[in-house]
């Protein structure tokens, strides 16, 4: 009557081994590490490059606890944090800026588990320790950035219409074209609302000037700032994985704020500043009369460059944007033909074809690079790079200027992981440190095990050997889950451990049912083994009703919750469907294992021996 088949227990036993398996890299906890990325994809990590470090470390003393290779790159283990730190010092100098090194946490599990692919769920940042940024995109740096987009399209669209104008400005947000005759602003108003969609024209006059005034529409403004944000998002993801970041965080906060989360990296001042700096690239024409005149014409701008020797000097640019760094496929730091520090730089097509014809029809002429960072709350824009076209080139070029090799590798990086497409500040920086880290996960841990603790000596006392049977079915609950979580890589939060604790309870919940409806089979009389069946059949309904229920509201949670809150939902859904197998599965399994073989069973261990005495009197 109690038994099940041979199939099942096959089951049970190998979703218990997988689980147990898969759940145990976790106890062997995180060491210092320094992980070694090519900045360049030409570079190689290779068993050459683990040599060359190793031999780098041992020659200044220092003792590594072991390294591994991965398509991600090279990475250390070391003993301490401080042996650690002076590594990541001798790493750098030893293999120059050809990569990244960053300081990380790595698993201290054996490596042929690492092998098999059997990994430690990921901690998030108050586990493990790290930085927390809060940034707000600034939403009209993107309105403005658009508007001066449209400039540059109006200009081509008015000499491609061959529509004579005075001039194009950018007022805010808005774009104002002048024309002398109202003839050419009705022609260039009929060419922009059949060429350039999103804007809404209108027409008035100032003196004997006839001017078009271009205005974003709203929802144009709120697509420009929805892809501003979500352009960002996608940026500094980028720029995360130049750090070398195991693990990040990076998402949507609200309409404009962007969260970034770098668990375990200790680098934080290195952090924020690739974070924070916008490197935003224009390519513009000199304004060459200007130069000679020394005053600003009304279509240029002014702009200081700095000099190798320590000056400066006024650097006059056209207002006009030829290109952008939006059009920036790849940026690697190299050296020009005077073995100078440069940065190549490689565009897409379409940047490339712009700056064919810009090259064609400009040699001779000066061109200007400037680089626009974000300081103290407004973009600051620096040429750093002032050169005379000598011939026609397209989507290959160098930047050369007033670098060191350290400054061009930085300038590559952030090229390389795309310009931002809107300003940001930092308006949050929480720092987190890993022996706070520890701290959080030994309290939520101690408070997990205080709790399974009291339940399993409360069940054990109560039902004596189905609540062994009850508390046995909870530990292999709590593996099951620390297992799933691990072979989902799912990071594990202090909301998750709250989830974890409250799975603990619940799940004991279902035993509480099976073993109470047993008892009361004992009681109305049935004999030991009708009452077992009948207890776990007729608990399975409610067990089942109780869960779903819950189930629903943790994928609510997940759907519309965010951070901590889909955190907290992941671990409660997965907690319920491994309670619902421990409870139901594996504890009948065991009494199986237990009393099932009896052919004559006078009475069970589940408490009140006078329902024993009735049952087996009946």
């Amino acid at each position: 009557m109690n038994r099940y088949p041979l199939w099942k227990y096959l089951v049970i036993a190998i979703v218990l081994a997988v689980g147990f398996l898969y759940a145990s890299p976790n106890i062997f906890g995180e060491v210092p590490a320094v992980q070694v990325s090519p900045l360049q994809p030409g570079v190689k990590v290779d068993p050459e490059l683990m040599s060359k470090v190793e031999a780098a470390l041992a020659q200044d003393g220092v003792t590594s606890t072991g390294g591994l290779l991965d398509p991600t790159g090279l990475k250390m283990k070391f003993a301490d944090t401080d042996t650690q730190l002076k590594a990541k010092d001798i790493i750098q100098k030893a293999l120059g800026e050809d990569y990244v090194v960053a300081l990380n946490l790595l698993s201290n599990a054996p490596e042929w588990m690492r092998s098999l692919n059997i990994l430690p769920m990921y901690l998030g940042l108050d586990l493990r320790g790290g930085v927390h940024f809060l940034l707000q995109v600034d939403m009209n740096g993107a309105l403005s950035k658009a508007a001066e987009r449209y400039v540059g399209d109006v200009r081509q669209l008015m000499r491609e219409k061959e529509i004579r104008y005075a001039g194009v400005t950018r007022d805010g947000s808005a774009v104002q074209v002048r024309y002398r005759d109202e003839a050419n602003r009705e022609k260039g108003k009929a060419a922009i609302e059949a060429n350039i969609p999103g804007v809404t024209v209108k027409s008035r006059e100032e003196g004997s000037d006839f001017f078009l005034v271009l205005t974003l529409r709203p929802e144009t403004q709120k697509s420009i700032q929805d892809f501003a944000v979500q352009q960002n998002v996608t940026t500094l993801r980028n720029r995360v994985n130049e750090l070398g970041v195991a693990e990040p965080i990076v998402q949507q906060a609200g309409v404009d704020r962007i969260v970034v989360q770098l668990p375990g990296v200790q680098d934080t001042t290195r952090a924020k500043d690739i974070l924070g700096r916008t490197a935003t690239l224009e390519i513009r024409m000199v304004d060459e009369e200007a130069m000679q005149s020394g005053i600003p014409a009304a279509g240029s701008e002014e702009f200081t460059e700095r000099r190798r020797d320590g000056t400066s000097s006024k650097v006059f640019v056209k207002r006009q944007v030829v290109v952008t760094g939006e059009r920036i496929t790849d940026a690697a730091p190299t050296f020009d033909q005077n073995q100078r520090p440069a940065v190549s730089v490689s565009l897409d097509s379409a940047g490339g074809r712009i700056m064919r014809d810009l090259t064609r029809e400009n040699v001779g002429k000066l061109m200007a690079i400037i680089l626009f960072e974000r300081k103290n709350g407004r973009d600051v824009g620096e040429p750093i790079s002032v050169a005379r076209i000598q011939g026609e080139f397209s989507n290959r070029f160098q930047i050369t200027g007033m670098f060191s090799a350290e400054e061009t590798t930085k300038l590559a990086l952030l090229l390389r992981a795309g310009s931002l497409a809107a300003p940001m500040d930092f308006v949050e920086e929480r720092t987190v440190g890993p022996s706070l880290g520890a701290e959080n996960i030994e309290k939520g841990w101690k408070s997990t095990l205080i709790g399974f603790a009291a339940i399993a000596i409360f069940m054990i006392i109560y039902y004596m050997l189905f609540g062994i049977v009850s508390v046995t079915a909870l530990a292999v609950n709590l593996v099951l889950l620390v297992s799933l979580l691990s072979m989902l890589q799912a990071t594990l939060t202090l909301p998750g451990i709250a989830a974890i604790a409250l799975t603990l309870g619940m799940a004991i919940d279902a035993n509480v049912l099976i073993n109470e409806r047993i008892r009361e089979e004992l009681r109305s009389g049935t004999t030991p083994q009708a009452a077992i069946a009948a207890g776990y059949e007729r608990a399975w309904a409610t067990i089942l009703d109780s869960n779903i229920t819950t189930l629903i509201a943790g994928v609510a949670l997940f759907m519309f919750g965010s951070g901590p809150v889909r955190g907290f939902a992941v671990v409660h859904c997965l907690g319920i469907l491994t309670s619902m197998f421990s409870a139901v599965l594996v504890s009948r399994a065991i009494v199986n294992l237990v009393y099932g073989g009896r052919r004559k069973l006078d009475k069970v261990s589940i408490g009140n021996t006078d329902w024993h005495k009735r049952a087996s009197a009946a």
